[in-house]
């Protein structure tokens, strides 16, 4: 993994720009802490997003946040590389040849598709059979991406929900002008949180992880075809050619 900077730079300068708008207008920090706001519009963002989801898919929505900061690599250079070099031994060797790259592999995906290959596997039944997981694969991490976008669409009402009870607080004490400010507060803050948590970071995160997702599957593609190209018998150059088009535009 490798640490994705555009992120961290993007949700640094939105962060700066809002908290320095606020500032230049004669406000302080102080003014957008609010605890009550904040356990109002996460927690109950949170609690809407684990209702709808089971708990494997929330579990793993949690643990994929993490790329939005800390990106998987896709190597597409180095699995073209990884192919030829298959395709080469395979051609001097036959595909037995390949059980010593396949034992090297720490990638269960990789690692079947290669005992496929060494077992004999026909082409048609090798493509199908990598394809079957590459979709169940792909399904299972959008419904974990799903998450955040869920928790983007939620957050907003959950923040109208807190500036609602925060008018009513207010008007509870109107008799006590000194308990009006703070109830006020919280109105106006819940909605900043809301709409701010929503458009900067659970929408953007979301599309983040969709757009990792989307890597993922193309680098998996690339080397379905790569495989069924060596089972096919293809000149390593043919394949090299092929390969390149995954990366080179």
């Amino acid at each position: 993994m490798k640490f994705d900077l555009i992120s961290i730079g993007g949700l640094s300068l939105a962060l700066l720009a809002i908290l320095g708008g606020q500032f230049l207008e004669g406000g302080h920090l102080g003014s957008l802490l609010q605890l009550t706001a904040f356990m109002i519009v996460i927690g109950g963002t949170l609690g809407a997003v684990m209702l709808q989801s089971s708990l494997s898919v929330f579990v793993r929505g949690c643990k994929m946040l993490k790329w939005v900061f800390k990106t998987p690599i896709h190597n597409f250079e180095q699995m073209a590389h990884d192919l030829v070099a298959w395709s080469q031994l395979a051609r001097r060797g036959g595909l037995l040849a390949l059980e010593s790259a396949m034992e090297e592999q720490q990638d269960p995906f990789i690692r079947k598709g290669l005992q496929m290959l060494v077992d004999g596997v026909e082409p048609p039944v090798l493509r199908s059979a990598l394809w079957i997981d590459v979709n169940v694969y792909e399904e299972k991490l959008k419904k974990a991406a799903k998450v955040w976008e869920s928790a983007g669409g939620y957050s907003p009402t959950i923040g109208i929900l807190g500036a609602v009870l925060g008018l009513i607080h207010v008007m509870e004490n109107l008799s006590d002008p000194s308990k009006l400010g703070a109830g006020i507060a919280v109105a106006f803050v819940a909605t900043i949180y809301g709409v701010g948590s929503a458009n900067l970071f659970f929408l953007p995160a979301a599309n983040k992880l969709k757009s990792i997702i989307q890597e993922d599957i193309m680098l998996r593609e690339m080397f379905i075809e790569g495989l069924t190209a060596i089972a096919n018998g293809e000149n390593p150059r043919i394949i090299e050619a092929k390969m390149k088009g995954y990366f080179e535009a």
